[in-house]
């Protein structure tokens, strides 16, 4: 039978040797991913000390508007006007039916309070400035027709 080899100073003792008897036990070594030893006399089937009462009431009992932001709008629950924002829309697409949707919006807006009312200035003054850029082109085209047309006719 062989004899262990005798202790190396220099290497650390393996966890899985037995101390010598009568020899001290080998240093703890800090390892973060642990949790801390217990104090001594501590009674792991005993609760942890209680602070004080929760921070606040207990889950299910708060009242409140409703979680995720579903409550009214800020400023009293008051929308867009719809024709407001058709109006602007509308000064692009066909700017006439914008002047209408233009001032049915801006009476609207004073008798309900709703917002709206720069969307419905800003689709008024561009539907009429639109509308007025097509009549002139029209006119124009008008013009450019019946002077050309005059010019063959003249005999």
């Amino acid at each position: 039978m062989s004899q262990p080899p005798p202790p190396d100073p220099d290497r650390p003792p393996s966890p899985w040797e037995q101390p010598a008897p009568g020899a001290e036990p080998p240093p703890q070594r800090y390892d973060p991913h642990q949790p801390p030893p217990p104090p001594p006399g501590h009674d792991p089937y005993q609760p942890p000390p209680s602070y004080g009462p929760p921070a606040g009431p207990p889950y299910g009992q708060q009242w409140g508007a409703p979680p995720g932001g579903y409550g009214p709008p800020p400023g009293g629950g008051r929308g867009m006007n719809v024709l407001a924002i058709l109006s602007l829309v509308f000064a692009f697409v066909f700017a006439p039916a914008g002047i209408v949707l233009g001032h049915l919006a801006k009476r609207q807006i004073s008798t309900s309070g709703e917002e709206g009312d720069q969307l419905a200035t800003w689709g008024l003054i561009l539907s009429y400035i639109f509308t007025a850029l097509g009549v002139l082109v029209c006119c124009g085209w008008i013009a450019l027709f019946a002077i050309a047309g005059n010019d063959g006719m003249m005999y």
